[in-house]
């Protein structure tokens, strides 16, 4: 995850945003730092699943028991 002073950031710009408004040069850093966190919590999820054997499928909705290639959520 994002460490403690960019949390703190992202708390901060959105409490102002509530209060006052943000510039555009506030808007964007917003931007930036809600998109890295939401990638940290992508990879953070991504890493919990494959810890317990999940693996995403490699095409969505495919059959991934090896033996044909069928659509099981027919």
């Amino acid at each position: 995850m994002l460490n403690q002073e960019r949390l703190a950031r992202i708390n901060e710009l959105a409490q102002k945003q509530r209060s006052l408004g943000l510039t555009v040069a506030e808007q964007a850093e917003q931007h930036a730092l809600r998109q890295a966190y939401l990638e940290a919590f992508r990879a953070s999820m991504r890493a919990q699943l494959a810890a317990q054997g999940l693996q995403p499928l490699s095409k969505p909705g495919t059959c991934t028991c090896g033996k044909h290639d069928h659509d099981h959520l027919r």
